[in-house]
């Protein structure tokens, strides 16, 4: 499956760790060349553990996403990995939580926007976008408007730009992941208890016993589902979200 990786030119965005660096480091060990790009300085010494190039940008900012790919001579798959999961509770009036909120929303749908517009002149003819999404691109959860906001605009983004970049036989699709244990999740899982009262590890329990397989995932175990639609095994796979969640929703 993964044969036609080789030789690949791959980047992933907010790939300094969790998904990201998971995902990054299956495309590497497929023999992929990889870089990676994250508002994070810890980027780099992550690169260079899985044989990458790491970058650092905050996508957010056109110019200096444009100065990192002045560097990079072709790609073949754009992995939009970057993302930023904050509460932003709707009853909340303060201009921190405002402030949150658009940040958001900024990095998930704004980031994600400028970071493809600026690769697509690099990105060959039967390349592949893949979009980071989440299972609460599909359902509501409370307290996190923003980032399920967000989702769902990177699911809307995902089948129209599969529309858009057709014509050049781009493929475009998302990847839902549904718990997995990052330093985001985990995060939010802390707040989450601290909102409801509920001990972190019975709140998880309560969460996991949603999947149809039990247990919590580990970031490289969502990688599988981006080396398939990276491959030529999904050359007709196109303006699609794919749930990796356990059996958590019904997809």
């Amino acid at each position: 499956m993964i044969s036609d990786l080789r030789q690949r030119v791959v980047l992933i965005t907010g790939a300094s760790r969790g998904i990201g660096l998971g995902v990054a480091g299956a495309f590497a060990a497929a023999g992929a060349t990889v870089y990676l790009l994250a508002d994070d300085p810890v980027v780099t010494a992550a690169a260079e553990r899985i044989g990458a190039t790491g970058y650092v940008a905050d996508i957010t900012h056109s110019d200096k996403v444009a100065a990192v790919l002045a560097r990079i001579d072709r790609i073949d798959v754009l992995v939009n990995n970057a993302g930023l999961e904050r509460m932003t509770p709707v009853a909340d009036t303060s201009a921190e939580n405002e402030a949150v909120f658009r940040r958001v929303v900024e990095i998930n749908v704004v980031g994600t926007f400028i970071v493809t517009s600026l690769t697509l002149p690099k990105l060959r003819d039967g390349g592949r976008i893949i979009n980071t999404a989440s299972v609460w691109g599909r359902v509501g959860e409370p307290l996190f408007g923003a980032y399920v906001a967000s989702k769902h605009a990177v699911l809307g983004l995902t089948k129209t730009w599969a529309k858009e970049l057709g014509p050049r036989n781009i493929t475009v699709n998302a990847v839902c992941p549904g718990w997995v244990k990052t330093e985001a999740s985990m995060r939010s899982l802390n707040r989450m208890a601290e909102r409801t009262g509920m001990d972190e590890d019975v709140l998880l329990t309560d969460i996991l016993a949603a999947q149809a397989l039990p247990g919590l995932m580990e970031p490289q175990d969502v990688a599988g589902p981006y080396l398939f639609l990276a491959s030529a095994l999904a050359a007709n796979v196109t303006g699609q979200s794919l749930g990796v969640d356990r059996g958590e929703l019904p997809w």
